[in-house]
This record gives C-alpha cells, structure tokens and sequence, in this order.
C-alpha cells in the first residue's frame, strides 16, 4: 500500500477539514495552535511533501530557501498570500496555491459591518451599555452620520469589493470605482470608473479597501492621499494592514478630517499601531473578515482540494506559482 502524503498543518484548523486531513493524509497538527517561528518551520517540515499555512506563519525568503527538499507544495489556507515570497517558491520548483472565491461573502459582510459600525458609532454606543453611563436620550446626543444614498467608493473591485457593491446597492449607495482594469458592463452594473485612485478618493463619501498587498500597494492610503478625501468621509479596510499608512490615518482621524474608520486587519497584528485604541471614531475587529464556520470549512476544503490535485498528477485549480 502506497504511503499518504505528509502535510505539516502549521494552526488548528477546523474539526470538519481536521478529520478530512487525517482520513486521506499523514497529517502533522498543531494541536498547541501557536505561531511557528520560521527555524520551527524548517524543522518540522522535515520528510512532508506539503505545508498548509495560515497569514500568520511568514514564509520568507530565507525559510523558503532552507525548507527540505521534500516539500513539494505550500497550500496556504488564506487568499491573501503576502506572508509567503512566491519568486523564492518558484525558484525551488514548490507549487504555491491559496483559497479564494469561497471567503469573498463572507469577508464583504465584516466590510459593511464595518462601514455601519464606524458610520453610526455603534462602539461608542455599545460601551455606554456596557459601562452603564447611559444616562438619557437626547437629539443631538452620539450623532453618527447616515450611509442610505452616499457614495462608496472601492478599492480593488475584485471578488470582495464586486460582492460590497452588490451589498451596498441595498442601501442606495453609489458605486464608486478603481481597479487595475476596468470590469465589463456585466459586472460594473452602472458604477463609475476611475483611472487613477486619485481621481476616485473626491468622490468618497465612504471607501472600502478591498486590493491586494502588494510592493505597489504598500501604504497606498497615505497622507496625501487621504487628503483627497472629502472631510469627514469613512475609511473601511478589510484586505490587509499594509495598505494603510497608520500614522497618516490616525492623524487624519484625530484631526477630524475623517469622520471614522473600520478596520478589521492592521499592520503587524496582533501587535497593531497603539494610537487606534485611543479613539473612539475607530471601529476595531480583530482579523475576522473570514471567521464564519461555513466559510472556515470551505477554505480548508479548497486548500486541500488543491493538494488532492496535485498528488493526483492534475494541475491545482488555485496555483500561484
């Protein structure tokens, strides 16, 4: 009987996707769920024909370069896949694929909770229950500004932002667009086009950070071009925390140049830019745009559909590299 392939798991992963791993491979868990520091990886790795990571492992360079020759594949249990150097996979002649498509749902609706939650101060309110210093009802008492007939504007109209469109419409929004190429009418469905971020940012009443990290998107959000902004606008970011300047957004949040922000993921989270704590126009999540068990499942499902591909001889439906 032919031996299963070896697949370091590097967090605890849901049971459903848990037992699927251990019934059709020779699984290595990680039953502690800690964070596994690049050496960690290396040794583990030791004799596996694949890895699955989360974005919290960082499979630079040099871990990519050091990994035993065993490892064929890194199916990575994220979209995004910033914490892995693909040029160094490749260069090893390791496949590289990700899970998208099945958290696209999932992640627009922490999108649009975000964009209410900052919009109507739903943190300040939540807190004065709490805390129980809620003391009257007053007309002019935690006014938060309405988002029915404003303008969205996104960044990065791809799987997650076209979903936020479709969300958006809901409540009237406007639709307000930048991606790298511009998306056919069937999909545009009547919004607005624009060639440069810059020539969008004027016309946000809201923005929704929906593009990759890349070098080129690597605090694209920055001073001046939130300057761009109308005052008082919402900034809302559920794609990654390196496409935000944090010292360029906290100021304009302290400033009042914007009304608020909704963030659900930071520049070196867990340990993010203390100054967001200290405002209460920042309405904070902690990396859950995908924590929905339905979704959880289907992107374990889809690394391993991956994975099942190419011990099977096919080419993987999500290859990166």
């Amino acid at each position: 009987m032919q031996d299963k392939p070896v697949v370091l798991v590097t967090r605890k992963l849901p049971q459903a996707v848990e037992e699927r791993l251990g019934h059709d491979y020779e699984a290595r868990f990680n039953q502690d769920d800690r964070v596994y520091s690049g050496d960690e990886l290396i040794k583990l790795a030791a004799g596996a024909d694949a890895i699955i990571p989360t974005h919290t492992e960082k499979l630079s360079a040099d871990v990519i370069q050091h990994l035993p020759e065993s490892v064929r594949a890194i199916a990575s249990y994220s979209v995004g896949y910033d914490h892995i150097d693909l040029e160094s996979a490749k260069a090893r002649g390791i496949i590289v694929t990700n899970t998208p498509e099945v958290l696209s749902d999932a992640t627009a609706e922490i999108a649009m909770l975000l964009l209410l939650g900052a919009a109507r101060r739903a943190h300040e309110g939540e807190q004065l229950i709490r805390t129980n210093t809620w003391s009257e009802w007053s007309p002019t008492y935690n006014l938060g500004i309405g988002v029915t007939g404003k303008r969205l504007g996104i960044l990065g109209m791809g799987r997650v932002g076209q979903i936020m469109a479709r969300r958006a419409r809901g409540f009237d929004m406007e639709i307000h667009y930048y991606n790298r190429h511009r998306l056919g009418s069937e999909y545009e469905t009547g919004a607005t086009y624009y060639e440069t971020v810059e020539a969008l940012l004027p016309h946000c009443d809201f923005l929704s950070i929906h593009c990759p990290a890349t070098p080129e998107t690597h605090h694209l959000l920055n001073a001046r071009r939130i300057a761009l902004l109308p005052d008082g606008a919402v900034v809302v970011n559920t794609a990654r925390g390196a496409i935000i300047d944090d010292e360029a957004l906290i100021a304009a949040l302290r400033s009042g140049k914007l009304f608020a922000a909704g963030l659900d993921v930071f520049n070196n989270e867990p340990d993010i830019n203390p100054g967001y704590r200290d405002l209460q126009n920042s309405f904070l999540l902690p990396h859950i745009g995908s924590a929905a068990r339905e979704t959880r499942d289907a992107m374990g499902f889809r690394a391993l559909d991956n994975l099942d591909a190419l011990f099977a001889g096919r080419e993987p439906h999500d290859r990166l590299v």
